[in-house]
């Protein structure tokens, strides 16, 4: 799991609470769909100059995983708490990232020629398919449905830290190895709910932006949505790799 593993709608930063509670002050500008979108597309820039610098490294960057693993949670620890700090805090996040997943992108790809750009591809395409599901009103944000993907969220992440607390002691689960039909059904079931978080974010932006929540609140938007996506291609590595692993 990344990092920062979601905990509530898909991340532990886009929430309605963060939006809710924000204040515009006189004379400051207001968030816009159109801010969020374009911080959002800088945002993912940074990761990918940030990986793309990573890979060239070659076996070098190995302990580039550990620093922007831990960089990125400081920071998303601290956009979480701080929404205000996001027009810093998040384009560093995203560098930090991109250093971690352009060395863990590398090490799968080495073992999996041609992997990671099936998971880019699918990164993007389940992206733009949610987006379109969400805008032609295929799949609501319904009460109903929020408290459902929240769940299943909060399970995921209860399962992932029993497992990384079992692996300290040497026992396997089916969440981090194994290409057996229990764990391609495990990773199946992730990437399901990683993607049914990005219609809670796009429904969160919106929501904010409607509220007329302040400027800054585009790059903490930036910030939650690269989080979700970040987590939603490492699944889709995941996957991805248990899948050639039955072949």
């Amino acid at each position: 799991m990344a990092a920062t593993l979601p905990v509530r709608t898909g991340n532990p930063a886009l929430q309605a609470d963060a939006f809710r509670t924000a204040r515009i002050h006189a004379g400051e500008d207001a968030m816009t769909i159109e801010g969020a979108v374009n911080k959002t597309a800088l945002a993912l820039l940074l990761v990918v100059a940030a990986a793309a610098w990573t890979w060239s490294l070659g076996p070098a960057a190995g302990p580039l995983v550990l620093v922007g693993a831990l960089g990125g949670f400081v920071l998303a620890l601290a956009t979480t708490f701080k929404p205000a700090w996001a027009a810093v805090t998040a384009p560093l996040y995203a560098v930090l990232e991109g250093l971690a997943l352009g060395a863990i992108s590398r090490m799968f790809e080495l073992r999996y020629p041609g992997l990671v750009s099936q998971a880019v591809f699918c990164t993007f395409g389940t992206l733009a398919a949610m987006l379109i599901a969400y805008r032609a009103g295929w799949v609501q944000a319904t009460e109903r449905f929020k408290m459902g993907v929240m769940a299943a969220t909060g399970g995921i992440a209860l399962v992932y830290l029993v497992a990384m607390v079992l692996a300290l002691f040497h026992v396997s689960t089916p969440v981090f190895g194994g290409g057996g039909p229990l764990g391609i059904g495990i990773s199946v079931f992730v990437v399901v709910v990683a993607a049914l978080n990005l219609v809670l974010d796009f429904d969160l932006i919106e929501s904010g932006a409607e509220r007329g929540a302040p400027k800054y609140m585009e790059w903490y938007a930036a910030f939650a949505l690269l989080v979700t996506l970040v987590w939603l291609y490492l699944e889709l590595l995941r996957l991805l790799s248990r899948l050639q692993e039955r072949r």
